[in-house]
């Protein structure tokens, strides 16, 4: 790997191109290396875990309302949605949107922290659309998920945008428009310009993962595959994008990350090296934000050390300065401690979390966030009895460079009312590639398995699996059928319609309810 400094200059400076960091993502997406074995068993793994977590979210609102907006744009030779088969086609664009929300709606696919946040995976939707529709084969296919993987990695490891309140997607959409145009074997110019427009239009605020965070966060990874996917269409038509984005005396470091006097360091592979980046990425046992998958480990040990939960007089959790303030009590989010909030934001509440995992032992992608489950009085109680503080420890472990060394747990001391005190801590989630059990395939088709069950068939869970593990091989026509399907009936629709549909005339304009309350 070699370090890259990226700063700003001023435009007199007329930086060359080959001294940005656009064109080196691109230089890099271009460098038709070897993959090995280990790389592509982990992207055949995250193409099942993906799946998984989309089949098991398919009826949840955001993702019927996306899927709908999808199917509204019917492509033949287009791309597939989640759950429907090749015989429903839609623009790639659209198909991106709906499975990127498929994916990510319930926060349950794989991870990668360092400067910044990330969840990597969501760069495969947009790459196996592009590629169903362009009649890519597995081997393009991988090569751009390979690519797309190392650029997100990359920039996540130099670059913060959290700071300064930006949301991850300005990493995310750069790093989609690279595998797009790596599956396309386009030419470092082109994939060059993509990544300049992708970023430059790509940049919001965190307050989609602030207060009481609604849907809009899953919908995230979507919004930047169909920016992703128009940045490199417009790129091959031969027109340029803002540049030099990073590097500009008005661009992107200069006005909305540190300024004009900061530097950053973005690592990125030598010319003929591998891209190894996925493999220091890392999926998720518990359908939970990253940072609280060791502390739900921690629970379910610590559990056996409390006879009677009501005597607990308080818990204290030390951890990474990320962790107290994003799902913290250093957030100062009243939400975080509302029994009435929405899943997204009991998502983003380690108080809550660690509450019900010491409760119950186990942790489950429904049953642990419903409002029964959140709203028993015995676990409001001991919600409010939850706090975290930052320690020097945890967050030096969470921003160590060395993969193997890096953590995101945590120590927790219970008290009880008598004075006893019960104090465990634990580094990494056991899931973890340096965990007590880390995550191989068994492990993804065992995850697919249970978040599939009792949705789709025995003989498509075998049809899949049997087909994505085969990746490399795959046919243009082969890599179409990449898609789990369900029986049509299980799929649900919202009543409600919007400027998609073609009956306009069912669009409802919210004064239904106000007529009926008027009554």
């Amino acid at each position: 790997m070699k370090k890259h400094i990226v700063k700003t200059y001023p435009s007199k400076a007329n930086l060359a191109k080959e001294e940005q960091l656009a064109w080196k993502l691109a230089r890099m997406a271009t460098d038709d290396v070897e993959i090995s074995d280990e790389v592509v068993d982990m992207v055949i793994n995250r193409i099942i875990d993906n799946a998984s977590v989309a089949v098991a979210s398919l009826n949840r609102t955001p993702i019927v309302n996306a899927r709908a907006q999808a199917l509204a744009h019917a492509k033949p030779g287009g791309a597939t949605v989640f759950g429907h088969d090749t015989d429903k086609p839609v623009h790639a664009e659209w198909a991106a949107w709906a499975n990127c929300v498929a994916v990510r709606e319930l926060d349950y696919h794989d991870t990668f922290l360092a400067a910044d946040y990330s969840h990597p995976g969501d760069n495969i939707p947009p790459v196996l659309a592009v590629a169903q529709q362009t009649n890519r084969d597995g081997k393009a296919l991988l090569k751009g998920i390979v690519a797309a993987y190392e650029a997100h990695v990359d920039l996540v490891k130099g670059i913060c945008l959290h700071e300064h309140k930006i949301d991850h997607v300005g990493h995310l959409c750069p790093a989609q428009a690279i595998g797009v145009a790596t599956l396309l074997g386009l030419d470092t110019e082109t994939v060059y310009q993509a990544i300049q427009q992708a970023l430059h239009v790509s940049i919001s605020t965190r307050q989609s993962r602030k207060g009481e965070i609604s849907s809009w966060k899953a919908y995230v990874p979507g919004h930047g595959a169909k920016l992703a996917i128009e940045a490199v269409d417009r790129a091959m038509r031969g027109e340029k994008s803002p540049s030099p984005i990073y590097e500009g005396e008005d661009s992107v470091i200069a006005w909305i990350l540190s300024g004009p006097e900061a530097e950053y360091t973005v690592p990125l592979p030598e010319q003929g090296e591998e891209k190894r980046a996925i493999l220091e990425t890392y999926t998720k046992e518990h359908s939970a934000e990253y940072q609280s998958q060791a502390l739900i480990d921690l629970a379910f040990r610590m559990r056996e050390q409390v006879k009677d939960f009501s005597q607990i007089e308080s818990i204290l959790i030390e951890t990474s300065h990320h962790t107290h303030y994003v799902i913290g009590t250093g957030s100062n989010d009243p939400q975080k401690f509302d029994p009435y909030a929405t899943r997204e934001t009991l998502d983003h509440s380690i108080m809550y979390i660690f509450a019900v995992a010491l409760e119950d032992g186990f942790w489950h992608h429904e049953k642990s966030y419903t409002p029964e489950r959140a709203q028993r009085a015995e676990t409001v109680d001991l919600w409010k009895k939850i706090s975290t503080v930052e320690k020097p420890k945890w967050t030096e472990l969470y921003h160590d460079k060395d993969p193997d060394k890096k953590a995101f747990g945590g120590r927790v001391i219970i008290t009880l009312k008598d004075g006893f005190v019960i104090a465990d801590e634990l580094e990494r989630a056991n899931a973890h590639p340096a965990g007590a059990r880390p995550f191989v395939r068994e492990n993804y088709i065992q995850k697919f398995d249970t978040l599939t069950e009792g949705i789709i068939t025995k003989e498509e869970r075998d049809r899949f699996i049997n087909l994505v593990e085969r990746l490399p091989e795959l046919t243009a026509d082969e890599v179409k059928q990449l898609n789990v399907k369900v029986a049509p009936a299980y799929l649900k629709s919202n009543e409600r319609k919007g400027i998609f549909d073609d009956n306009q005339s069912g669009i409802s304009t919210g004064k239904e309810k106000e007529l009926t309350a008027g009554a």
